[in-house]
């Protein structure tokens, strides 16, 4: 009969078999521990690719995937039912920033969801958009994704409003661009004419999804890379890299400053892109 110590704990053994005596786990970086695990079939490549998304996220910062000022789907305050009813269905969005005067001056949040039964009314004569909208909740540029993750879990808020240092609005962020770090793209049945791959920070700065095709890149950015070796940015920047790169390598192809926000053990999910100057 074999005996089994339970006093002693299971990820013991895990790191055992991960690490025979002969190996000293404490000259490997932690990256290089999982490829280790991974190589071990002790995770697989899902899981494997979800952990460097996790540790990604510690470093990285609302600004890097905010959906910038100039992209933000909003509501106006003062606008009628009937004014913005058919913005919103063409939006398909589940949550619009509401403003004032201006995109500086956020009065709270409206879900989609919460027209609705204004829809079935007949009479929309009463219907107000402060009634019904929800306080906004602001973020630094500097807020560190997996705070804000943490915050959004805490106070169950969904979008949150990006402000940069004198309280200019930047941007806006939700749930699902935190979460699209970590796991992946995250697509529903929206998605499919999605043309956010890239958008754009300022006149000369971007960021572009690594998964954006060459033929998409050159007629946004009026380029000609080869997409015949491959089919999109994240393949042509790995290749200028001659391997795989981790978060905050930079690399220059034809001017263009690539630096790299996030990437996974098989491709380069997330990118910074500097234009050159004209």
């Amino acid at each position: 009969m074999i005996e089994i110590d339970e006093k002693r704990p299971r990820w013991r053994e895990w790191l055992n078999d991960l690490f025979p005596p002969e190996r000293d786990a404490e000259h490997l970086g932690f990256q290089d521990l999982l490829r280790e695990a991974a190589a071990r079939e002790l995770l697989n490549s899902d899981a494997l690719n979800i952990i460097y998304g996790a540790l990604q996220v510690a470093d990285m910062r609302a600004r890097d995937i905010m959906i910038p000022r100039s992209q933000m789907a909003s509501v106006n305050v003062d606008a009628r039912l009937e004014e913005f009813l058919p913005f919103v269905i063409e939006q398909k969005h589940s949550r619009f920033p509401v403003i004032g005067d201006d995109l500086d001056d956020v009065k709270g949040i409206l879900h989609a969801k919460d027209i609705l039964p204004w829809t079935l009314e007949d009479d929309w004569d009463d219907f107000d958009i402060k009634d019904i909208i929800r306080t906004a909740s602001v973020v630094p540029e500097s807020k560190r994704l997996n705070d804000l993750l943490q915050e959004f879990r805490s106070t169950r808020n969904h979008m949150a409003i990006v402000i940069d240092e004198y309280g200019h609005v930047s941007g806006v962020v939700t749930i699902e661009d935190v979460l699209e770090q970590i796991v992946g793209d995250i697509e529903d049945e929206h998605d499919i004419d999605d043309d956010s791959f890239i958008k754009e920070l300022d006149e000369r700065s971007f960021t572009v999804k690594g998964i954006t095709t060459i033929e998409d890149f050159n007629e946004y950015f009026g380029t000609h890379f080869d997409a015949e070796q491959f089919d999109t940015i994240g393949g042509i920047v790995a290749k200028e890299f001659g391997y795989l790169p981790k978060r905050e390598e930079t690399v220059v192809v034809e001017g263009f400053v690539f630096k790299v926000l996030n990437a996974d053990s098989r491709r380069i999910r997330l990118l910074h892109l500097t234009c050159p100057r004209s």
